[in-house]
Order: structure tokens, then sequence, then C-alpha cells
């Protein structure tokens, strides 16, 4: 997210059903768990006291807590002169603190998503709040650079399991009818986050102090992670009864899991290694006012939701096929914002375009991730639905790292000619991943 949806619509459905229907069966049959043991009683069979107002309550929370980590994620975007002004250090040094939070979040979501299945998933969402709120306090305070980078890391570790714990309440919540969208709506969020932590930064931090940006992500994590202790549910058991780390893993060697990976890396970093340097881009490469650069990334914010959307209806109607010409046209924008050199209409024009195509390729994905594991790897349903958030991140940390060598090397005007090279890649990995997933479909097929 990050901006960005894990879960698989047709499994989500099927899953939530088949709980709904051995609800009554289980709850008859299964001994009552010893103490200390984890409930093994179906969440909606849990949850079904629970007041339509409340299940209302509690699902806006979750919306909330998208938007939260969304704003302490991307809070620094929009105040990175000042920042590298405060901490006296280069504002390619100051992009580690996007790169690194990223790179936390997609090293420790899929391996908590692994090993911490076993307990209960109110105690997990309980713990990862405490630890994002005091992440974000330290933030605030943090008087030298490196505790300031240390706290992003902390941040960025909890940042994807609290998101995914979150996500895992929506169906027993709205009911699996309604799952699909209550999950996308967190998502969107997260991405709505994206647009205005960065836009409100860069006002804040021209008109008042940036501060004030950090001491309001720290408020809003505070308030969120106390109204979600005190009124989400205190039961239910987070396991689905997963295979061994093992057996999951082999998922990962997947080919089209693997080129899937390699979409994100190249297409994500494409976007970042621009996107990870856009305030001082608009300022100094166009001559931007302050006031200026944050209302165009407050336009590129809107946009980006809309095409969150557009993922899924590039999924329903196209699939995976539709990402060689996507990558494309990116390369073409990115190619474009370079060429444009200090022309703020056409440079503008070329960063909307990219805002419209920086999500389209997500769903698609995800399905194929959750479609793989369906085929071949039932049991690492919960890792595949982890892939994506991961591989997204992975693609954050790459391109503002790439984008640092290039500001620091080749200067803030060469990003865009980076970042197009590295969507060329990412359209050359989407041919070999469509290539690898018509592989499985085939091998699907012969077997039956």
């Amino acid at each position: 997210m990050t901006g960005d949806k894990t879960y698989d619509r047709t499994d989500d459905t099927i899953r939530s059903k088949a709980a709904a229907s051995a609800s009554s069966s289980e709850c008859a049959n299964e001994p009552r768990a010893q103490k200390g043991e984890p409930s093994k009683e179906p969440l909606l069979f849990l949850y079904a006291n629970l007041s339509a107002a409340r299940r209302r309550v509690c699902y806006g929370l979750l919306v909330l807590l998208g938007f939260s980590l969304g704003c302490s994620e991307f809070v620094v975007i929009g105040i990175e002169p000042e920042l590298a002004e405060a901490f006296d250090c280069s504002l390619a040094r100051v992009g580690d603190l996007i790169s690194w939070f990223a790179l936390s979040y997609a090293i420790a979501t899929p391996l908590l998503a692994i090993f911490t299945s076993q307990f209960r998933r109110s105690s997990l969402l309980a713990v990862y709040l405490f630890v994002f709120v005091v992440g974000n306090l330290v933030s605030m305070v943090a008087e030298s650079f490196e505790l300031l980078l240390a706290s992003r890391v902390l941040m960025g570790a909890v940042a994807g399991p609290l998101l995914a714990v979150g996500t895992t309440y929506v169906p027993d919540l709205l009911g699996p009818k309604h799952s699909s969208m209550g999950i996308s709506v967190v998502y969107a969020a997260f991405s709505i986050a994206l647009v205005l932590a960065t836009s409100a930064g860069r006002f804040i931090a021209e008109y008042l102090t940036w501060h004030i940006a950090m001491e309001g992500a720290f408020a809003f994590a505070l308030i969120t992670a106390i109204l979600l202790r005190f009124i989400m549910p205190k039961s239910a058991h987070g396991s689905d009864g997963v295979a061994s780390p093992a057996n999951q893993l082999r998922l990962l060697k997947e080919p089209a899991v693997i080129f899937g990976v390699l979409i994100f890396l190249f297409g994500i970093g494409a976007v970042y290694t621009f996107y990870g340097y856009v305030a001082p881009y608009l300022e100094t490469t166009l001559g931007l006012s302050a006031a200026q650069s944050g209302g165009v990334l407050l336009v590129f914010g809107c946009i980006c939701f809309v095409s969150d959307i557009l993922s899924g209806v590039i999924d329903l109607r196209f699939g995976m096929k539709a990402l060689p010409p996507i990558f494309v046209a990116l390369a073409a924008a990115l190619f474009g914002l370079w060429l444009a050199g200090a022309n703020a209409a056409l440079a503008v024009a070329a960063t909307f375009v990219i805002a419209l195509l920086m999500y389209s390729f997500s769903i698609p994905c995800i399905t194929m991730f959750m479609n793989v594991a369906r085929r071949k790897h039932p049991g690492a349903l919960i890792l595949a639905a982890s892939v994506e958030p991961t591989s997204f991140n992975i693609g954050i940390s790459f391109g503002t790292a790439a984008g640092g060598l290039v500001v620091t090397n080749l200067g803030l005007q060469a990003v865009g000619l980076v970042g197009g090279i590295f969507a060329l890649l990412a359209c050359a990995c989407s041919v070999a991943a469509i290539v690898s997933w018509r592989k499985i479909r085939a091998e699907r097929a012969l077997t039956r």
C-alpha cells in the first residue's frame, strides 16, 4: 500500500461461506479449547451477536487504520526538503526514510504472516498497534537522523502485518457478499493517504513547520489504536490451518510468482524513482511554488484512486494480458517526463499519466498469485495474499534507492529516463509471467 489489495475475491468468498456452513457442526462437536489454546470456533459464528451498528463502527475503524498507516508511511515525502535541512543531510539520504520503511515492510509482512498464525489475531492487533504508535512517537521527537530512520524501520516492520490482520476482520463484519468491496475500501484509504499526507505535509511545511506533520501522523495513529483496542471484538483466532512454513515457501519458487515479484520490483520501482523525489522535482526542476506543488500532489493522489479502481476493471476484462501495453505506456510517460525538461505543463501532464498507471497492474497480479496458490500450493494462500504488498514495497524501496543514486549523480531531471528503463524491464517481466501462468493452466488442464 500500501496501495494495494491482498485478497482474492473468489477465494475470500469460498472461505467465508465454508466457515458459515461449518459453524453449527463445529460448535456442537469440537471440544472447548484448553486454557491457553486458541479458540477453534468459526469466526462468523463468534460475531453473529454483534449489532449492525457496532459492525459498521468496527469496519469504519479498519478504514481509519488503513488511512493512518498510509499517513505514517508517506508523510515524509511532502517534507523531504525540510528534513534534509533540519538534519543537515542530502535529499538522497532523506529518501532512505522511504526506502527503509518499505524494505522493512516487505521483509516483515510475509515472515510474520507465516510464523504468527497460531496466535489470536486480537492479541496480534494489540501488539502491532502498540509498536506502531511507539514508532510514530519516536519519529515525532527524534533529534537525530539515525533515530528517525530507526523509527521508520520499526513502523515498517509492523505496518504490513497490522493491515493484513486488520483486513481479516472484514469478512466477519460485512459477510462474504460484501467482503471484497470492504477490503478494497480499506486499501483505498491507504492509497488516499498517499496523496493527502504528501500534499498536506507540503502545505504544513511551507506555512507552519514540518514538526506538525509528524505530530499529526502520531495523533492519528494514537487515536486509531485506542479506538481499535477497545471497540474491535477481542475473540477469534487468526489461523486458517495453513501448511508448514517450508511447504508455503514452495510457492515462491514458481516462475509465475517470481516474475510477478519482478513486475513490482521494476514497475513500482519505475514510478518511485521519480515519485520518491516528487516534491523537490516539482519545486526545483519545474520551479513550482510550494502551494502549486501541493496542488499537483493532491490531484496526483486523486488520480491514484482512479488507478486503483481501473486495476479491478482491467483484471475483470483483460487479466494479465493487459500488462505489457500498460508498461509501455508507463515507460512513454516517464521518458516524456525526462524530455519535457523544465516545461511545467508537459511535465505535469506526464506526471498525471504516471499516476493513472501507478496501480493499474496490481489486481491482475494479485489474481495470478492467488490462482497459482490454489492450483499448486493450496496451503499457501495466506502467503500468496502477502506477495503483492511485499513486492510492492520492495519496488518502493528499490525505486527510491535508485532515485537517490540518480539524484546524486545525474540530477533530478534524469529520474524520468531511469524510471522509463525500469518500466520497460517490467514489461519484459510481465510477458514472462504471462507465459509461465499459461503453462500452469495448461498443466492443470492435462491432469483433468
